[in-house]
């Protein structure tokens, strides 16, 4: 028998909606013990049925829903999800591409389980398990996978130990589930890139950038280009490939500026320098330098106790960028804080052009590809958000 999470009256009414989270503030009592990872059953007040999950310990959110009907949580139901999300972005038209072969293949709550995130590399996946609860079932998930793509799969890699909780993550190692190659060349919009998931951040490649690489195109021609944060440099391939007069990439890791120079060397590219800086440190003395400049920062903030720093953090970088940037420049501005919503990223972005004393004109209001889908239950998903903007 599961053991059953009853809610206080009223607090049904998000998981009648279909948002997948249950805070701890929500439940009034628990029949049976649940330990972190557990499948739950999830009941109103009035002992209705809600829904299945899975159990978090100290955790503000609880229980993470997978199922909003009863259903037996075994091979069949795995290999559903899995398959539904294949489905969806073969209807999207991500699938079978002949110049893009990498997609990200699951998106935890908006593909209906959450904590769950899959990345397709040419013929390699990669997994993430956010949750314990999701990696206790990680072999379920490789087996769907293996189903759904048949001889076309490669390797299979899981890549959850860096993003569990350290007291579960001192048990397991990253490894493979299929194969064991741990690098392969991707093709995106008919550009190549390097992809290391073993030693790369997050599942190797920033696929979320895909349509708004594309873009950057239109605004690069004749251009001296900045691309900060640029980790492997995709923005960078593109711009140059577009007839960008100069393009510099800045990350301060060094890892990701080698295999930057990889990707321009791989794209048999030339009009391009890297620097291994901090991004911050490399603005303060670049004005009137750049026509364009593209600010794609890793998450300043991944929970809300250091929401009002990242908010700093972000106001910060981009008025320096208005400061600095050419007349008639074009700024690429995004923030992937989750917990940074669009209107206070919106709104924190105003406070920065204020401050730079620079005008300004909105010309794209940016998010992530249909591939990472957002979900109206689950507005929380949208984690990208960016802006291009016209600096006079």
């Amino acid at each position: 028998m599961m053991t059953k999470i009853i809610l206080h009256k009223g607090k049904e009414m998000p998981l009648l909606r279909q948002h997948p989270w249950v805070f701890s503030g929500a439940i009034k009592i628990t029949e049976g013990e649940a330990k972190e990872g557990d499948t739950v059953e999830v009941l109103s007040a009035d002992k209705k049925f809600l829904g299945i999950g899975y159990y978090q310990v100290q955790n503000s959110i609880t229980v993470r829903i997978i199922s909003f009907e009863q259903a037996a949580i075994n091979e069949v139901f795995w290999l559903d999800k899995i398959t539904k999300a294949y489905s969806y972005r073969k209807f999207v038209g991500i699938i079978d591409k002949p110049r893009t072969n990498v997609y990200r293949l699951f998106f935890g709550e908006a593909d209906g389980l959450p904590g769950l995130i899959v990345d397709y590399y040419n013929g390699h996946v990669v997994i993430q398990c956010h949750t314990v609860g999701m990696h206790r079932n990680v072999e379920h998930i490789a087996k769907a996978i293996k189903e759904v793509y048949g001889t076309q799969l490669k390797t299979i890699y899981d890549k959850s130990k860096e993003v569990l909780p350290k007291n579960y993550a001192v048990n397991i190692s990253n490894c493979f589930m299929l194969g064991e190659t741990g690098n392969t060349i991707v093709t995106e919009s008919g550009f190549s890139f390097y992809v290391d998931w073993e030693k790369g951040q997050k599942t190797g490649f920033f696929i979320d950038q895909r349509e708004n690489r594309k873009l950057l195109a239109d605004y690069v021609k004749d251009k001296t280009v900045l691309n900060t944060f640029c980790y492997t440099g995709g923005f960078s391939v593109y711009a140059s490939a577009a007839g960008a007069k100069e393009v510099h990439s800045v990350d301060v890791s060094k890892t990701a500026m080698e295999i930057t120079d990889k990707n321009i060397e791989l794209n048999k590219l030339s009009n391009h320098q890297s620097f291994c800086a901090d991004t911050f440190d490399f603005l303060k003395d670049k004005k009137d330098v750049y026509n364009v400049i593209i600010l794609d920062p890793p998450a300043f903030a991944k929970s809300r106790d250091v929401k009002h720093n990242a908010i700093i953090g972000y106001k910060k970088l981009n008025e320096m960028a208005l400061r600095l940037i050419k007349h008639n420049g074009i700024l690429f501005t995004f923030s992937c804080s989750g917990v940074v919503d669009k209107n206070l990223f919106f709104n924190t972005m105003n406070a920065a052009i204020y401050e730079s004393g620079r005008k300004v004109k909105i010309l794209h209001y940016l998010s992530q590809p249909p591939d990472h889908p957002i979900s109206p239950n689950f507005p929380e998903g949208e984690y990208l958000k960016g802006l291009i903007l016209y600096v006079e």
